[in-house]
């Protein structure tokens, strides 16, 4: 082969390794990765913060599933959103003022469906326990200010799993409470942690983001409230955000193009299409 056609050859090779690159750089460079979190586990497919709901998130291979911890009576961690059992379970009360012992007994899954007859509050010890190292968890530490002590409780059972280690990176602590989150930082600096931003018109502020760059890795705000240039300020402080609660596909899309970090989402294959 002579020099002439060797560098034609040469050149065509090259020209075919970097056409992907090119291309890439040319639509703006590789896809944008978001983390899939399963909102109370899988729950537009499973009742929300069961096992059942949890095992839907795994199977669907999201990122991460979000959990709401509480605490009963004699201070065990349960999993339930709301203040009361009525909407979730087939009891009633306050989840406080109901024994641990009282809560399993009750049925958190024929509210749902029939199907799921029989699933039980959890907790969040049986979570970590069943899920570590096979899903990222995402803690939200609901109502702090009826359960002293509930941070501590938290990190206490982290700590004991070695969920708590930097390199583990399958933890996040959140709360609307940021007193709360502050708290649960100083315990366990290691664990990032984010705070919970419900919809406001007025928006967040630098001043806010900068106070919250303190501590927080996190900036998760309703979804309604975010656009790019939001994002675009969280990230200059050097946080992170993953909105919540999306519901339709339509928004997930919407989400991505503004390159949130992470969208809580009811329906993980809305987020990732598989």
């Amino acid at each position: 082969m002579n020099l002439k056609r060797l560098l034609v050859v040469t050149v065509l090779l090259l020209s075919v390794l970097v056409a992907p690159f090119a291309n890439s750089a040319a639509a703006g460079g590789p896809p944008h990765k978001v983390m899939n979190i399963a909102h109370r586990g899988a729950s537009g497919y499973a009742p929300e913060n069961t096992m059942a709901a949890f095992d839907k998130a795994l199977q669907m291979k999201a990122d991460y599933f979000e959990l709401d911890v509480q605490m009963s009576k004699d201070g065990k961690l349960v999993l339930i959103h709301d203040v009361t059992v009525d909407r979730t379970t087939d009891g009633t009360g306050r989840v406080g003022d109901l024994t641990f012992k009282e809560l399993r007994r009750l049925d958190a899954g024929s509210w749902f469906d029939p199907a799921f007859a029989g699933e039980r509050i959890p907790t969040l010890e049986e979570a970590l326990d069943r899920y570590r190292g096979k899903i990222g968890i995402l803690i939200e530490i609901k109502n702090p200010e009826l359960y002293p002590g509930i941070e501590r409780k938290v990190a206490k059972a982290l700590k004991k799993r070695n969920l708590h280690k930097p390199r583990n990176g399958k933890i996040i602590v959140q709360s609307f409470n940021h007193d709360s989150v502050k708290k649960f930082h100083r315990l366990l600096p290691s664990v990032p942690v984010g705070v919970l931003i419900s919809y406001r018109d007025e928006g967040i502020s630098d001043k806010e983001l900068r106070n919250f760059a303190k501590y927080a890795d996190y900036v998760n705000p309703n979804k309604d409230m975010v656009d790019r240039s939001l994002v675009k300020r969280i990230h200059r402080f050097g946080m992170k955000t993953t909105p919540w609660t999306v519901r339709d596909r339509a928004e997930a899309d919407r989400l991505k193009s503004i390159r949130v970090d992470g969208i809580v989402t009811d329906y993980p294959d809305y987020v990732h299409p598989r």
